[in-house]
């Protein structure tokens, strides 16, 4: 359990992966028309026929790729959060999307990104494989995630499917100040914090033990409050 809180708090961001994605506003003008409708600002079910504008990479350890109906994180780095967006910009927002963690270390967090402004500036909605959970911010100024629980340190809860090839359907609300994230159709953790009020959206993953960690992402969809 300890292991979460201690190295939890160490979760840097990888700096050398600024260049792979862009602002907001750079991604935005060349974002494809063809990912929303059916009562959604935004979704993708990863078909490889369609292209939603999700930054793919190779490089330093981690891979960033659409796959087999699938948007795959690949990380080795520990303690080094990966993400990808799509390139849109959204004010208050209802993200959804269900990932399987296909292989690696169950010390690990994964999930969703929301108001996404710059590397330095957006929300961070996380679970691990081995039942952790935490909602956070990264902010120009600091060099590392801050966890916006109570304590400041990762939750537990038996709610999130545990173990290597476990699935779980994670949702993250983004609603004024408020931010929730549930899993599985439960809700694991509410709170406010007024420093972004809109942005990209995006998927993250990152592992916090050595090995090699696989993320599988699928139906991410957004939509209104």
């Amino acid at each position: 359990m300890n292991r979460k809180f201690i190295i939890g708090m160490l979760l840097w961001v990888g700096l050398f992966l600024l260049s792979a994605c862009s602002t907001v506003m750079d991604l935005v003008e060349n974002q494809p028309e063809t990912c929303d409708g059916a009562g959604a600002l935004f979704q993708d079910d990863f078909d490889p026929e369609k292209d939603c504008g999700w930054a793919t990479y190779n490089r330093g350890g981690a891979v960033a790729e659409e796959v087999d109906g699938v948007l795959r994180l690949t990380t080795s780095q520990p303690g080094q959060i990966w993400w990808t967006n799509p390139g849109k910009n959204f004010g208050d927002v209802v993200i959804t999307t269900q990932v399987t963690n296909v292989s690696g270390p169950e010390d690990n967090a994964y999930g969703v990104i929301c108001r996404y402004q710059s590397e330095e500036n957006y929300y961070l909605f996380l679970i691990s494989s081995d039942g952790y959970y935490a909602i956070g911010k990264y902010q120009a100024g600091t060099d590392r995630v801050i966890y916006l629980t109570e304590d400041g340190q990762f939750g537990q809860s038996e709610l999130i499917n545990q173990g290597v090839g476990a699935v779980n359907d994670i949702r993250a609300s983004c609603v004024g100040n408020q931010l929730s994230l549930s899993v599985n159709g439960q809700p694991l953790l509410t709170v406010t914090d007024p420093t972004f009020v809109n942005g990209d959206v995006g998927l993250a993953a990152s592992t916090f033990q050595p090995g090699t960690a696989v993320f599988e992402f699928d139906d991410f969809r957004v939509t209104t409050p």
